[in-house]
């Protein structure tokens, strides 16, 4: 999907020159993406456990519920960077092509790992909650949808509660990073997130050893 998106999207031409900014502007679609991309990588990691009864055997070995979700979870980051990865083709052609600022662009790629590593949590946690992978996989993309765009309902009100909406949403966020700007409240938000619903996911596996 990436490499698609980035084939299609940055063709090297004299209308269309490969530069730092047009890099970096459409990485921005990318969030998009990861709203699919991340719960259809995690839907299988509980739900498939579940609906083959390994799950059981997992909770009633010697290792904590915290760490299951931890090496599943590791596990999927590794899998959305690798991916990421593919893009860096496009970062090499920009140096070709040009002598462009290199933090910016690195400002935007740290943006977007950011935001994987929260939807990835968010997947996670779908996961756990039902032995149907379809289920997780919408359940999850459902919940980031909101969370990506609740800085346009913030954007409709005033005050406080426009306030809250947008320190809420995952993409109010990450337009900084976009912007080469790296402020450590984002950067705090991100892990936030990941962790509260990595959280949830192991309260998920405490019930269910205990059901």
């Amino acid at each position: 999907l990436t490499w698609l998106f980035f084939n299609t999207s940055i063709v090297p031409s004299e209308s269309n020159p490969i530069t730092e900014s047009n890099v970096r502007g459409y990485l921005e679609p990318t969030t998009l993406l990861f709203i699919i991309f991340s719960p259809l990588i995690t839907m299988r990691l509980f739900s498939e456990e579940e609906k083959l009864g390994t799950l059981e055997l997992l909770l009633t070995s010697p290792v904590k519920d915290w760490e299951i979700v931890m090496g599943k979870y590791l596990a999927s980051t590794v899998i959305l960077i690798s991916t990421l990865l593919c893009t860096f083709f496009y970062v090499i052609l920009i140096f070709i092509y040009s002598t462009p600022d290199f933090g910016p662009l690195l400002s935007a790629y740290l943006g977007i790992i950011l935001y994987g590593i929260a939807t990835l949590s968010v997947g996670l946690f779908a996961s756990s909650l039902s032995s149907n992978q379809i289920v997780s996989a919408v359940v999850g993309i459902v919940i980031l949808l909101l969370l990506s765009f609740l800085d346009s309902l913030g954007a409709m009100l005033d005050g406080i509660p426009s306030t809250i909406f947008n320190e809420m949403a995952l993409n109010y966020h990450y337009g900084d990073f976009t912007k080469g700007v790296i402020d450590i409240r984002n950067i705090v938000y991100y892990f936030s997130t990941a962790s509260i619903f990595l959280f949830f996911t192991v309260l998920i596996l405490e019930m269910r050893r205990w059901r």
